[in-house]
């Protein structure tokens, strides 16, 4: 799939959904703006062909409508509400529309703003950095002063792009040894001020306080900011089950153990945090004969527990920190941080000499875990860097204004918008289907735009969207999911049956299973990359004149000066146009160095070797 080059839809998108925003609110009826727009082509006066023709597309077009109206009332539920809009990235009119202007809860589809505004404000080659400083003389091996361990917002120091949890922090303990360092006489320093105190997210429930899908952000963060917790029977039945901690940093983390180990009985252990800044509480009780017992649990203090990590490496490693395990999360009290944006500011006279930097991967990488994954703490760490970078603080409230701002910049229709948090987590978020559609259309034609595609995972993919498989969306349709309690929703690009590129929104409030609405949105996925545009438009060339028919549509290799010269068209692929010409794949890239299949364009000129 493509994005680059599309012909310019929004000032068409805009005027297509215009008509829809004062629809009734629960109407179970297409909208004004599904009625057919018709092409130039269509309108010839007294041309009974034409209008024949037309009559027949308003007919296919109608079909089309009511299959989808039927897919969407498969769930047979009274309580649920579906939001749908259907609009062309190509033609920028909309094919389909029901309830698009009605709010609704989003789930993890408002990660679709947090990764736009943040790829286009930001670069896909944005990096984060973490830094060791040591504030403080070395003298004979012994680092006089605080150890400080300062970060700005790197979600990555886990094992999901390291070979191991601790891999940075066995750098840095190197690092330290070839300073000279063997005892530190001060603190370990957690400095976490880059982001200032982070508070919680509106919104979330207080069933997430535990959950590893739920941790919370910081600038200072390791291994997700969970730890995974394996509790195995006490030594002799009445004695406290004994508690491991994976990958490590059992002193970064309070947990208030009551449970018991016995010696008949089911195993009945409770693992929770009665808050989220509060401690584990492990209650309940093990059996002595029971096998150990895994759980991952998101971590009260990020900065903390990242910090006793990196001390267990450093006594590992031989070096040994004498002082205490502190916190710093207020930059007025840190003896670093400014109000830097890329690295630590030391002040007019530095107090701190740097041991080691690590550079995290490209923003690219973190967001195709945020949109593949639906990676929550990526996205909540995402939206604070944007307002950090951007406005100089790096809360919540900076963040969401910070997208808001580029987004409405970019001219992303934002009406209905409400974000309480980066990663759709909350239930007070807001948003229109005509509001993801109008991102959707507004990013096909920037800069950003062919990189966001990419991040959202394809339909039927076994490393993407899973689902669709063996339907006409499998490697047709990208698309990102989005679920919390009786909330479901999809949104992205779906290539047609005749190749056009259809951007769309599909969400549902009030869903007793979220499982049977998921089936639903892909019935509806596999109905739209099944869709062709029925004539006259079919196979129009986007730029033809009005009243030029199809087939008065010039040849693509006529056109462009005949052998040696290729106009793509919809659809195409390097594949098929090799074979096409007797080809083969590499000799057409040799001959267009970096064209890739999902950079084809309409109407863009191939070299034929």
């Amino acid at each position: 799939m493509k994005v680059g080059g599309m012909r310019t839809a929004t000032a068409a998108f805009v005027a297509a959904t215009a008509v829809v925003a004062g629809a009734a609110a629960e109407s179970a009826r297409p909208s004004a703006a599904m009625q057919p727009v018709r092409s130039a082509a269509t309108g010839v006066s007294g041309d009974t062909t034409q209008a024949s023709r037309a009559a027949s597309a308003d007919a296919a077009l109608s079909n089309f409508r009511a299959d989808l109206l039927a897919i969407v009332a498969r769930g047979g539920w009274s309580t649920d509400r579906w939001g749908v809009l259907v609009v062309s990235m190509e033609h920028g009119d909309t094919l389909f529309a029901l309830n698009e202007r009605e709010s609704f809860v989003p789930a993890s589809n408002l990660k679709l703003f947090t990764t736009a505004a943040a790829l286009q404000a930001l670069g896909p080659d944005f990096r984060y950095g973490t830094y060791l400083l040591a504030d403080g003389p070395v003298t004979d091996g012994r680092l006089e002063g605080d150890l400080v361990l300062y970060g700005t917002g790197d979600p990555t120091l886990s094992e999901r792009f390291h070979d191991s949890a601790d891999e940075v922090w066995a750098a840095f303990a190197d690092s330290l040894t070839r300073a000279g360092v063997r005892v530190v006489d001060g603190d370990l320093v957690a400095d976490a001020s880059y982001f200032g105190r982070v508070g919680l997210s509106l919104g979330w429930q207080e069933g997430y306080r535990s959950a590893a899908y739920a941790a919370l952000p910081g600038a200072l963060s390791y291994n997700d900011n969970a730890v995974s917790l394996r509790i195995l029977p006490g030594a002799a039945p009445g004695h406290r089950p004994r508690i491991e901690y994976f990958p490590g940093g059992g002193r970064g983390i309070a947990v208030v153990n009551t449970a018991r180990t016995v010696a008949s009985g089911r195993t009945r252990l409770r693992i929770r945090r009665a808050a989220y800044d509060g401690p584990i509480l492990v209650s309940g009780q093990i059996n002595a004969g029971s096998r150990d017992v895994w759980r991952q649990v998101a971590v009260a203090s990020p900065a903390r527990y990242a910090a006793a990590t990196l001390r267990e490496t450093l006594e590992d490693r031989g070096i040994e920190v004498l002082g205490h395990l502190r916190v710093v999360d207020d930059p007025a009290e840190s003896p670093l941080a400014r109000r830097s944006v890329h690295a630590p500011a030391l002040d007019e006279k530095p107090r701190g000499r740097l041991i080691a930097a690590h550079r995290s991967p490209p923003l690219l990488e973190i967001v195709e875990v945020v949109n593949h994954r639906s990676h929550n703490l990526y996205a909540e760490q995402v939206l604070r860097t944007l307002g950090r970078v951007h406005t100089g603080e790096g809360s919540l409230e900076a963040g969401t204004r910070a997208a808001v701002a580029h987004l409405a910049d970019a001219g992303v229709d934002l009406a209905g918008l409400r974000m309480r948090d980066g990663s759709g987590l909350s239930a007070d978020n807001r948003v229109q289907p005509a509001t993801v559609v109008s991102l959707l259309a507004r990013m096909t034609e920037l800069p950003a735009g062919p990189t966001f595609l990419g991040t959202l995972p394809e339909a039927g993919d076994p490393q993407g969207l899973r689902r669709m498989a063996k339907t006409p969306a499998e490697g047709r349709l990208r698309a990102k999911t989005g679920t919390i309690e009786r909330v479901s929703a999809l949104a992205g690009y779906v290539r047609s049956g005749d190749g056009e590129l259809l951007g769309f929104s599909i969400v549902a409030n009030g869903v007793p299973s979220t499982w049977t609405a998921k089936r639903v949105e892909d019935a509806l996925g596999a109905r739209l990359a099944r869709f062709r545009r029925p004539p006259p438009m079919a196979g129009r060339l986007a730029d033809a004149a009005p009243g030029v028919r199809e087939d008065d549509a010039p040849d693509p290799e006529v056109a462009n000066g005949g052998v040696g010269v290729y106009m793509i068209r919809r659809g195409d692929t390097l594949e098929g146009i090799a074979r096409e010409h007797g080809l083969t794949v590499s000799e057409l890239r040799e001959a267009n160095p970096g064209v890739r299949d999902r950079r084809l364009m309409p109407g863009q000129e191939l070299s034929l070797p």
